[in-house]
């Protein structure tokens, strides 16, 4: 038969509401208390069983982690540094899956049939509306990739994709490249806005000779024809792409045009996913400290639980430049 929490607390000479106590976090028993607890617990190989005691606190430790760049293979990184920190606070990871959904309200509902007591919405180009959507119903929620605002709606943890731009043009520029390109992802995402804006701004202020494009999607097959497209015409002399994701699909259309990388065409793309260092990629990137962003949209939500009216905040991390075997010396 299943071990009881009576059966637990009988072992411990307790009463079963000390024994319950003992597994709630922050909750009013002596130390001597818990300990005997524990060790009859673990004698008797009893686990607290957590949906019962949502019954009982009306909290259910779950934390829906929102996002729609789901054939992105960074955000098995992200997901992954994600779940392992809400994990280490004793949160449970909801993965809701809006790659088709348009409507913040639905999604809302969904969240609101399992209890969630918090939302991290992972995504750089989810509308800022579904983050406000659940925050106007009361549930705590931060913006992990989001767009920084001057006077937040919500909680953001990001990077400045406005100086991410800046930078990626002033390496270009740096490395002799005169004629240089931004290569984006949807053009009406804000990380494309926002990186778009420091690039063009960026070569502006140098007086170098700057053009823009836009892939249908984050994805390598989107990367992959529009720098085709490019190259049939009069392409630049080097390409800043919009994430790394685009740029070893724009790598992928040099190799099959006979254009050599970095000898006649420079590629820099942007957040130094794992597979952009491996020996048959050596791609140039800018690297997006993801580990820092996933635990300060953790710390941030943790907030919220412990003080709901506080005023949103905004954690903005820095990023830097890696430079591989895609761009000249």
């Amino acid at each position: 038969m299943a071990i009881t929490l009576k059966d637990v607390a009988a072992r411990a000479g307790v009463s079963q509401a000390a024994a319950s106590r003992s597994f709630t976090p922050g909750a009013s028993v002596s130390a001597k208390t818990r300990a005997k607890v524990e060790q009859a617990a673990a004698a008797l190989g009893y686990s607290p069983n957590m949906l019962a005691r949502s019954l009982t606190t009306r909290k259910t430790q779950l934390v829906g982690l929102v996002s729609n760049n789901f054939q992105n293979p960074v955000f098995l990184q992200i997901f992954d540094l994600f779940t392992r920190a809400l994990q280490e606070q004793g949160l449970r990871p909801l993965l809701v899956n809006l790659s088709d959904e348009t409507d913040p309200e639905r999604c809302l509902q969904m969240l609101r049939q399992y209890s969630v007591d918090g939302v991290i919405v992972a995504s750089s180009h989810l509308p800022q509306g579904f983050a406000r959507a659940f925050q106007q119903a009361g549930i705590a929620v931060v913006h992990a990739f989001g767009r920084a605002a001057v006077v937040p709606d919500v909680s953001v943890a990001a990077i400045d994709n406005v100086a991410a731009g800046r930078m990626a043009a002033q390496a270009l520029i740096a490395r002799g490249y005169g004629r240089i390109g931004f290569l984006g992802g949807p053009e009406q995402a804000s990380t494309t806005q926002d990186r778009m804006a420091g690039f063009l701004a960026e070569a502006k202020r140098s007086g170098a000779q700057a053009s823009v494009s836009f892939a249908a999607a984050y994805s390598f097959e989107a990367g992959r024809a529009e720098m085709a497209r490019l190259l049939a015409q009069s392409p630049c002399e080097a390409y800043f792409l919009g994430d790394d994701v685009l740029a070893l699909g724009a790598l992928a259309a040099a190799q099959a045009a006979g254009v050599r990388v970095p000898q006649d065409l420079g590629i820099l793309g942007l957040n130094d996913m794992a597979m952009a260092a491996w020996a048959n990629v050596k791609l140039s990137t800018i690297h997006q400290p993801f580990e820092a962003i996933v635990r300060g949209a953790v710390d941030l939500l943790i907030a919220r639980f412990a003080n709901p009216e506080a005023a949103p905040e905004v954690r903005i991390y820095p990023c830097h430049l890696v430079s591989r075997a895609t761009l000249r010396g």
